[in-house]
Formats: C-alpha cells, structure tokens, sequence
C-alpha cells in the first residue's frame, strides 16, 4: 500500500516556499503522490506546474479540477501541459463538484453530472490519444455547428497513458469510475463500510470487462499519532459536522449521502439540520466517536497499524494522510512537524506491507 498527501490550506497557498519544502520532503522519505485541491480559491492545476519543477519523482495530482467550470478540451490541455512538463508524473483527478459550487461561483447548472462527466471522460480520452476530434453528446457538440467549426486533432505528442482519476461519491457516479477511470478518488470512506463505495466501483468496472484491480483506490484519513484519543477526536469532530452540515444544501450534501448510505442516516440528518440551523455546537456535539474513529487514523502507533490493515484487507491501494495538529487545530502545523509525522506514518505502513 502506498501513501499519497494533499495541501495543507491548499485552497489559497500563502507560503509557496513553504508547499515546495513540504513537497520535496515528502518526496524525499517515499510518499507516492501529493494532489492540489480546488474549491473557490486557487485552481488545482497552477500550482502543480511550480511543484514539478521542484521534484522529480512524486507524482502530482490534481483533487480534483472541477469539470463544469471548463471545456473538456480546456481540461485536456492543461493535463497535457502537465504531464509533459512532469515527465509523465501528473494525474488528472476531475469530479463535478456541488450545486452550490458550480451554480454559485462558476454560473453552471448543475445537471445531469453524471452524463457530463462521461462525455467529458470521453472526450478526454479521443484527445489524449490523438485522434481528430469529433463528438455528439447532450452538452457537448464538437465541432459545435457545421461550417465554422473544424475537427482538429492536438498540436501536441499524443498521451493515451495519461490517467484520468474521478472524485465520485454516489452509486451512479462508482460505477462510472468503475467504468471508465483509472483510478478513484474518495472521501468520507470508513473501511467497515467499504461496500457502500467498493460494490458500485466494482460493478462498473465489470461493464468495461475489468475488476476493481485495474483501478488505484485513494482514500483519505486524518493521521493523529497520540496517546490522547480522546483529545484527537474531539479535534476532529468539528470538521466532520462541517461536511455533513455545510458541504451542501439542505436538498443535496454528498457527504452527508455517503454517511447515511454507511447506516449513519440519523444522526448525519440531524447534524445538517442543526449546522444549517447555525447550532454549530450541538452539531458537533452529535458526532459519535465512532464516526470519527472509522474516518481517520488516530491513536498510538499500534492503534492506527490495525486501522491500517482494515483499510489493505478491503482493497485500498493509497491512504491519502492528511497530517493535523491535534492540540491546537486552529494553528498551522510546521513543515517539519508535518514531515516528522509523516515519516511515523510511512514506517508504519511499511511494516503493515512487508507482513504476510
């Protein structure tokens, strides 16, 4: 099993000597990937050009570009550009985002999103591979109108081997990365409830005559090597009423989805309900420790090696650890303290590797 990263405060870098510093480091003790985030701050692509001239080895991912904001063809030549430029180190994470991104900063409808993201996949995949460009879809009609437009294939060295990754959460959206992805992005991802993202991803990947083998799996987890558990999910508890609560409307929060599909329905309803309330306390309050502990890895160094096996023994290829200061989560960890955590954390994972 590999070990992968993302940003910390990556959705507007202030110390950009800082990120190269924590990429280089973290290239230097083995972590397999670091991925650029984007939300409604920095876009998720710019700055992975800084970081591959700064590294040589780790590879560099983007978590995920947002595809209703960009043409597919905008998108493919931003990941060509990369992954030329990183000497075939980049990975194109897409995903469709929310309604409240795309209809309330990009001026996107948020429809059909699952149709959108195989056309866009599609299309991708006729430019990677070099082909003349022509294509009929719902959204998108290439070339747009006969008599100006024109097919065109790449200026560019065709790249058929660059890999498209999807942030998909719900069951329409696995199978479509099941499907036709070479690699999945997740979150809100608890081993015990593997099935409610490993089934749906499987039975996509059947359709194009594959297995779930023939995709990487990333899945994220909060690292916290402490002695004070409690301490550490309390930390944490705030940012997972956030998600339930904030990361959506009241008609439509995929995170919140994903808990309740996992048998957490109850209690993830009435954390949106109070957050959107703005009773944040009291939604973080309903937050079991459970939830919390399934999500992440947290505890001694024995604690998170088991939380470790969980996640092998169901199939994950990369744990994507994002390292928080537990004591005071209000401040920025250093990049040393990032660094030394990390470092525990790789040795603990290959020591769950090299076991039988």
């Amino acid at each position: 099993m590999k070990v992968s990263t993302s940003f910390i405060h990556g959705y507007a870098v202030t110390d950009w000597d800082e990120l190269a510093t924590y990429a280089i480091e973290a290239e230097r003790i083995g972590v397999d990937s670091i991925w650029a985030p984007e939300a409604w701050g920095f876009d998720g692509a710019t700055p992975l050009a800084y970081l591959a001239a700064k590294t040589s080895k780790i590879r560099l991912g983007t978590s995920i570009l947002q595809i209703g904001g960009r043409t597919p063809a905008n998108l493919a030549m931003t990941a060509m550009s990369l992954y030329s430029m990183s000497k075939g180190r980049f990975i194109l994470g897409i995903g469709t985002s929310g309604p409240q991104v795309m209809e309330g900063w990009h001026g996107v409808t948020f429809d059909k999103p699952i149709k959108r993201t195989r056309e866009t996949i599609e299309i991708l995949r006729k430019i990677f591979s070099g082909e003349r460009l022509t294509y009929q879809g719902e959204f998108y009609q290439i070339p747009v109108r006969e008599g100006q437009g024109k097919p065109l294939s790449t200026f560019g060295q065709p790249m058929p081997d660059l890999p498209i990754y999807v942030a998909s959460m719900g069951p329409a959206n696995l199978r479509l990365t099941g499907e036709l992805a070479n690699g999945w992005r997740g979150t809100s991802f608890m081993p015990e409830h593997a099935d409610v993202f490993l089934k749906p991803l499987a039975e996509g990947a059947k359709l194009s005559g594959r297995t779930l083998k023939d995709l990487e799996l990333h899945t994220p987890g909060t690292v916290c090597i402490t002695d004070d558990v409690d301490e550490a999910v309390e930390a944490l508890r705030a940012p997972m009423a956030y998600s339930l609560g904030a990361m959506g409307s009241r008609r439509n929060n995929f995170y919140n989805n994903a808990y309740s599909r996992a048998g957490y329905k109850d209690i993830a309803k009435e954390v949106q309900r109070l957050w959107l309330d703005r009773k944040h306390d009291e939604a973080r309050m309903m937050i079991p420790d459970e939830m919390v502990m399934r999500t992440h890895l947290i505890g001694t160094p024995d604690m998170i090696k088991e939380r470790i096996r969980l996640y092998r023994d169901v199939g994950v290829d990369s744990i994507s650890a994002t390292i928080r200061q537990v004591r005071d989560p209000g401040t920025k960890t250093t990049v040393a303290g990032r660094i030394q955590t990390m470092g525990e954390f790789m040795d603990l994972v290959n020591e769950v590797n090299v076991e039988t």
